[in-house]
């Protein structure tokens, strides 16, 4: 029993997992949604003005669209509604902030960034999981 919780790499699926992958979904999801997309909607002068720093075309559009991918994507990802639509938002909208806006910075700089683009990364490819709406969908 032991060892099988501990090196176990069945793909079979416990409830333990689905929890533990519920609780991620959720956590991150609100935290996005919450710590970073509020503040983003609607999107502040300061904020389109480094959208257009990074040479985004319509910078007004691309910072209502990053807003509301961290928003509503963070949502969306903690409700696990139409989770991969959301996910994919949000994991662009990482990839520029990591790569974009942090790129020149140290890593511990960029590191949330990174972290949120592989925590959508995996809903992406993995979905929502067995507590979500997405399940209801189907």
């Amino acid at each position: 029993m032991i060892k099988r919780f501990l090196v176990s790499i069945t793909p079979e699926t416990s409830l333990f997992r689905e929890v533990s992958v519920t609780a991620l979904r959720v956590f991150a999801g609100l935290a996005m949604a919450f710590a970073h997309g509020l503040g983003k909607v609607p999107p502040s002068e300061k904020f389109v003005e480094g959208v257009a720093e990074l040479g985004f075309p319509m910078p007004e559009f691309f910072a209502w669209a990053a807003g509301l991918s961290e928003f509503a994507g963070g949502l969306m990802l903690a409700a696990g509604l139409l989770t991969r639509m959301g996910s994919g938002f949000m994991m662009f909208t990482m990839a520029v902030a990591a790569f974009g806006r942090h790129g020149a910075d140290p890593f511990q700089k960029a590191e949330l960034s990174f972290l949120y683009l592989i925590i959508a990364a995996v809903f992406l490819v993995r979905g929502s999981g067995r507590f979500s709406i997405d399940r209801f969908l189907q």
